[in-house]
């Protein structure tokens, strides 16, 4: 009986351990993905990779992804490292022509522990390079202005929004990459999201998602344009 307890309990120990260290959340799309019909040659296929606010885009309008060839990954709550662990089966294994990578705002809220801004930047960095090495088109976002997160008060993270746009601008700038500038069509006198475009100043509601759909939408033409 003993050893039935012991046995029962590595067994339990397995469960757990295999369900919590999906740390990623590569099985979140997992059956999607293969499920995913392969990408024709003339397909321009987009996958936009982000967080919480590319993932509630497509539940708020989602004519916007089934009426262009749109596919979304976008898992609430995720850090650039997490979103780096899942590029190539999440992006890459799925062929796009263009990668639409929106992140870095739940690194500066601390979500998956302390992020130095050149931390957040190599990984945005490195899956620039993955998706260039397998002939990916690149748009690069802007990180969405916060004035204070609900769910980690006080940390005061406009500054670093600010400076880490600004690192995004440029380094698309240098690397011929197409840069959308979200933040400056969003953002009020205090250096937060509007009012209007968001109810808990950090996910865009249907108003602020109209602001982004014209600014990505000009952003994808420019690369799909014959």
């Amino acid at each position: 009986m003993k050893s039935l307890i012991i046995l029962s309990l590595i067994i339990l120990n397995q469960i757990a351990f295999s369900q919590s260290d999906d740390w990623a959340n590569l099985n979140r799309y997992r059956q999607e993905n293969l499920n995913l019909k392969s990408s024709l040659e003339n397909e321009n296929r987009v996958v936009f990779m982000g967080n919480s606010i590319t993932e509630e885009w497509i539940k708020i309008c989602p004519e916007f992804f089934t009426k262009n060839n749109y596919i979304n990954r976008g898992i609430s709550g995720q850090t650039t490292p997490q979103m780096l662990i899942r590029f190539r089966q999440d992006v890459v294994n799925l062929k796009p022509k263009t990668v639409v990578i929106l992140a870095g705002t739940n690194d500066i809220a601390g979500n998956t522990g302390p992020s130095t801004l050149e931390m957040i930047e190599d990984n945005i960095k490195s899956m620039v390079e993955i998706a260039k090495a397998n002939d990916i088109n690149v748009i690069l976002s802007s990180v969405l202005p916060v004035f204070d997160y609900p769910w980690k008060p006080g940390i005061n993270p406009s500054e670093k929004i600010i400076e880490l746009n600004s690192w995004i601008k440029a380094y698309s700038e240098s690397n011929q990459i197409i840069y959308v500038d979200y933040f400056s069509a969003m953002v009020d006198d205090r250096n937060g999201l509007k009012k209007e475009y968001s109810k808990d100043g950090v996910h865009p509601n249907s108003e602020g998602y109209k602001v982004m759909k014209p600014l990505i939408e000009e952003a994808i033409k420019k690369l799909i344009a014959p």
